[in-house]
């Protein structure tokens, strides 16, 4: 039965939702969960590892990414210092005189800004350098 309100000269319903179980509710769920929480164990999350590629290729360049972020393009017959831009056009045209099995390979030192990285592999994508890879080192 609804619960009647006196106003002035005649009685009416009130039209208000009772909140109190409501509030009551959440109240209980929220113990519930500040309870169980702890008890849950943290996911274990499966990084993939390393591993080798299923097609080698026979002949790899380095573009070789110091400390001091300065670039160098080490290929089996010599090593040159140059800038992004460069490196780009050098990978490039080392690529098309080698041959189609042929990879150009980022080399990092651990303490190396990731955005020198990045800006190394943008400069081989315009160039249009195809197979780019990472190289990581192995171990501890």
């Amino acid at each position: 039965m609804p619960a009647l309100a006196s106003r002035g000269r005649g009685r009416r319903t009130i039209n208000e939702i009772n909140m109190v179980p409501f509030i009551d509710v959440m109240l209980v769920l929220l113990i519930i969960f500040m309870v169980t929480a702890p008890m849950l164990t943290p996911g274990v999350i499966d990084v993939p590892s390393v591993g080798k590629g299923k097609n080698m290729p026979k002949v790899v360049a380095q573009v070789i990414v110091n400390k001091d972020s300065t670039l160098q393009f080490k290929t089996p017959e010599a090593t040159r210092s140059m800038n992004a831009r460069e490196i780009g056009q050098a990978a490039l045209a080392w690529q098309k005189t080698q041959g189609k099995d042929t990879a150009v390979v980022i080399t990092a030192d651990k303490g190396v800004q990731y955005e020198t990285v990045v800006k190394a592999m943008d400069a081989l994508q315009k160039a249009g350098v195809q197979r780019v890879g990472l190289s990581v080192k192995q171990g501890g």
